[in-house]
């Protein structure tokens, strides 16, 4: 969709004038409206889901909140500028009292009021500030919001929701500008803003950003009756730049039709989900505390309460226009979408109804619309809601149903409720961070301690031993000095004596004198015994000092082994804050995992499970360059993909052992065979041989639909189909058709061998390996896509059998009617879905040419068949080769005239 043109009708005139008004009148928008809104969540006002109990804030039953409904006036186009010269416009806005007048004729008119009142000259910003805006701020504080537009086709509901501004930036429309405030007001690191894209397509819900998932189911809480989509892709959003890529490929993908009132008009309703997930500051406490007493006991004790985290979702819905089929034309295919478009609305109309008139009973499984819609219109979300309406007096009908839906949602009440819930997972990281610096700080006290007592034992050694050294040495040398003066005291005594005994005629004289020197020697042997008794006393104290430092030793010694008793009680009381750790994290953990289940039976579809970045993301830039088939824009070449990755890496990832890689790896390849330019590639790098492996091997439903649908793209070139059977590909693609459920599955594989039975050179192959048996097969199903496929294969069998034929080939009785097709054939000839109806009635023609076939057709009664297809075929080559056929037939003419039936 070309951003420059005008969709739905709405021209460059809708921003010519400045806005007018103020906004919603009951909506909090200034700073006074926004506290007293913050202030009644503060109180408890607004009741808070959440995953475990809030202990610190009450829960109540929430706050009632009408929807909120504006107008908005598209101005004339080209077409009615012309065509109703000559008339004024249907309505009178008067902006001011927010009034509307409808005029009836020239005298007479009803007047109604809404919300906001926006003329057509209102600009883009002015209705996204009084539409929008309030509901994106509620978002932002915690709670569920919807905008939504609805009106007839052609009236700007996707100019006003979906413009992306690319040109101009003024005509930016709501969803863009939302996605600006949410980014703008987020904090990175903590808040996470996610989208998903999709559309409610002939009541089938498809992924946008990922068109292979056609058919997303819808899933329901039995507990709490939540909506939610987990089968859908969802992205997380970081800058505006990728959110508007993501808005552009999904647009691509949304299905547009060319009708009267509209060049471009959308064919199914397109929803935005965007889901953003805030913490709230200030709001959480952990206070641990360790007390110790002597040194030999410590306790834990403290109070745990986790963040609160708040959930929040914003829905955008795109409806598509209601219209009349005489006014729009739409036939055939569009036809039976105007049909789908009309019938969900008309649901959505009768649950509006039921809402505005209390009733007891509101029809919301009516339709998958009312279903997604469910918390919107009488749940917990805000709601706006812009009515958009023409200005021609030919569409009055139409304007005058628009205004009566927007003044019933206008009495709709909804109760408005805060999304709250505790984060578990943030305190489980914060108590580990917490709990590891408790295990770090215990092993640093614990090596201090045993150096100190390592450092205690080796002084207490060092001086013990410098002790026993200084004494031993020091008795050492008193004993050798004592001992040294003995000897000279005997020495000289000796001296003496033999003087004495050498002069004994000198006793007498000299025995005064030897009295003297006796005298002497007993002083001397007395100072003698003094100086010993000396000695020994101070040997005495050497020894005191020594038992004194023996008693030091024996006092570290006992000191030491106190140490120990307190390292051991120390290990011990370890180990019991260790099991006291354990058993809070096994509460944690518990805590944890009911948090998880309880938050998994509320929320389902919060959590898309694991997205691959690297491939999806190639995948998405491929599929966005590539516009939709309404607009002439050039194709990206797929040589890109290539450059970026390389296409043996892609298959490389084919054998990966992560499931998710295989179900990525093997859309990228499926989506590369869909180019014949690709396909010689992929075969030559043996895709083709990892494509059936990956087939016979793998038990994963999605990862079997992928490759058969990968393989029907490369059995479109015959070489490749040479290349399918040589490798057993026809058996492996009947044991998936035999084991396979899924209808998406069984398409695929029906496609794979209907583009098989096309080979001339294959038919006898084919059918001996169980080609047709499998494709007969596969009608248990009733899905009308398999059926669809299944009889193109049986018409291109037949067709490469009437050709062999004509040829002048000797050929038998046709292997279609040997195998027991015919009856199913006869039986589906007739049917409601035209692609099923024109393969067959392709097959039953090109079957009766061969005359051997004749006397088969006419028992099993397709002789009938072929005379309605002369005559009541809608194309007109299959009419008149059904004519030709009877008509050239000698045993189809004579039982013809058998029966009396007239050509």
């Amino acid at each position: 969709m070309a951003s420059s043109g005008v969709r739905n009708g709405v021209g460059p005139r809708m921003s010519a004038k400045p806005d007018r008004g103020q906004g919603f009148s009951a909506t909090p928008k200034t700073a006074a409206g926004k506290q007293r809104l913050s202030s009644a969540a503060a109180g408890g006002a607004y009741r808070r889901t959440s995953s475990g109990p809030l202990p610190s804030r009450a829960a109540s039953d929430g706050v009632s909140s009408r929807v909120r409904v504006a107008v908005r006036l598209r101005p004339r186009n080209a077409e009615e500028l012309a065509a109703d010269a000559d008339f004024g416009d249907c309505v009178e806005l008067q902006p001011e009292l927010k009034r509307l007048k409808l005029r009836k004729n020239n005298w007479e008119s009803e007047t109604y009021e809404f919300d906001e009142v926006l003329t057509e000259f209102s600009s883009q910003k002015r209705v996204y500030e009084v539409v929008a805006k309030p509901v994106v701020e509620s978002v932002m504080e915690g709670y569920n919001g919807t905008v939504m537009a609805y009106g007839q086709t052609g009236t700007g509901k996707t100019f006003t929701l979906g413009r992306l501004g690319e040109e101009d930036t003024a005509a930016r429309g709501i969803m863009v500008r939302a996605m600006e405030d949410i980014l703008a007001d987020i904090t990175p690191g903590t808040d996470s803003v996610s989208v998903s894209y999709l559309q409610l397509y002939m009541e089938m819900i498809q992924d946008l950003l990922d068109p292979v998932n056609d058919n997303i189911a819808i899933v329901e809480d039995p507990r709490t009756g939540d909506v939610s989509l987990p089968g859908a892709t969802v992205v997380e959003v970081r800058d505006q730049k990728s959110f508007v890529d993501l808005l552009r490929v999904g647009e691509a993908h949304r299905v547009a039709a060319n009708t009267k009132l509209n060049t471009e008009s959308s064919r199914s309703h397109a929803i935005l989900m965007v889901n953003v997930r805030r913490s709230v500051k200030g709001r959480t406490e952990m206070d641990v505390s360790i007390s110790g007493e002597n040194g030999h006991s410590s306790s834990m004790m403290g109070s745990l309460r986790p963040p609160i985290v708040r959930k929040s979702k914003l829905v955008v819905v795109d409806l598509a226009g209601s219209e009349r089929i005489d006014k729009s034309g739409s036939e055939g295919h569009t036809l039976e979408e105007a049909k789908s478009i009309n019938l969900s609305l008309s649901a959505l109309g009768k649950c509006i109804n039921a809402l505005a008139e209390s009733s007891p009973h509101v029809p919301v499984r009516d339709s998958k619309l009312t279903r997604l819609l469910k918390d919107s219109f009488g749940g917990t979300a805000r709601t706006s809601l812009v009515v958009t309406i023409g200005p021609s007096p030919r569409h009055r009908g139409e304007t005058t149903s628009t205004i009566m839906f927007g003044q019933r949602a206008m009495k709709v009440e909804n109760m408005v409720k805060l999304k709250e819930e505790f984060d578990y997972k943030s305190l489980c990281r914060r108590l580990d961070i917490e709990l590891d610096k408790l295990v770090a700080e215990n092993e640093r006290q614990r090596k201090f301690f045993d150096d100190e007592v390592e450092r205690i034992r080796a002084e207490a050694q060092c001086r013990i031993a410098e002790s026993e050294r200084e004494c031993k040495i020091t008795l050492e040398n008193e004993k050798m000095k004592y001992h040294q003066e003995y000897l000279d005291s005997i020495r000289i005594m000796e001296e003496k004596w033999k003087v004495h005994q050498q002069s004994p005629k000198k006793q007498n004289k000299e025995a005064e004198s030897t009295s003297n020197d006796t005298g002497e020697v007993h002083n001397l042997l007395q100072n003698e015994k003094m100086l010993r008794q000396s000695a020994e006393d101070e040997a005495s104290d050497l020894k005191n000092q020594v038992s004194h430092w023996k008693k030091l030793e024996a006092t570290a010694t006992a000191e030491v082994v106190k140490l120990r008793k307190m390292l051991d009680a120390e290990a011990s009381q370890k180990e019991k804050l260790e099991e006291e750790i354990d058993v809070l994290r096994s509460q944690l953990l518990q805590m944890s995992m009911e948090a998880d289940e309880t938050r998994r039976s509320l929320d389902k579809g919060d959590g898309p499970g694991k997205i691959f970045p690297g491939l999806d993301s190639l995948v998405s830039q491929t599929r966005g360059s590539q516009p939709r088939e309404q607009s002439n824009g050039p194709k990206q070449p797929i040589a890109k993909l290539f450059e970026q990755v390389g296409l043996k890496k892609i298959l490389s990832l084919l054998e990966s052992e992560e499931p998710d890689v295989r179900v990525h790896a093997v859309k990228v390849v499926a989506n590369l065979a869909a180019e014949e330019a690709n396909q010689e590639k992929i075969v030559e790098a043996g895709g083709l041989t990892s494509l059936l492996t990956l087939l016979r091997s793998s038990e994963d439903e999605t990862i079997r639909r992928v490759a058969a649908g990968a393989i029907a793209n490369l059995a479109m070139n015959e070489t490749n189909q040479d290349l399918i059977m040589d490798q057993g590909g026809v058996t492996l693609l009947s044991m998936t058709a035999s084991d396979a459920e899924d209808p998406q599955t069984l398409r695929m594989v029906a496609g794979a061998i209907a583009n098989l039975c096309g080979n001339d050179k294959l038919q006898t192959r084919l059918r001996g390996e169980g080609g047709i048996k499998a494709l007969l097969g596969m009608v248990r199903c009733g899905h009308p896509d398999v059926l669809a496929q299944v009889a193109r294969g049986i018409a291109n069998f037949a067709k490469c059998e009437s050709r062999a034929a004509t040829q002048g080939n000797k050929v038998g009785k046709s292997l279609l009617i040997d195998d027991g097709s015919l009856p199913w054939i006869v039986k589906n000839a007739n049917n409601e879905a035209a692609p099923i109806r024109r393969h067959i009635e392709l097959a039953l023609c090109h079957l009766a040419q061969h005359e051997v076939n004749a006397k088969d057709i006419i028992n099993e009664g397709a002789l009938w068949e072929l005379v309605r297809i002369s005559r009541d075929c809608s194309r007109e080559d299959i009419r008149k080769l059904a004519y030709r056929t009877v008509t050239s037939s000698p045993t189809l003419q004579a039982e013809i005239r058998r029966l009396g039936i007239k050509m």
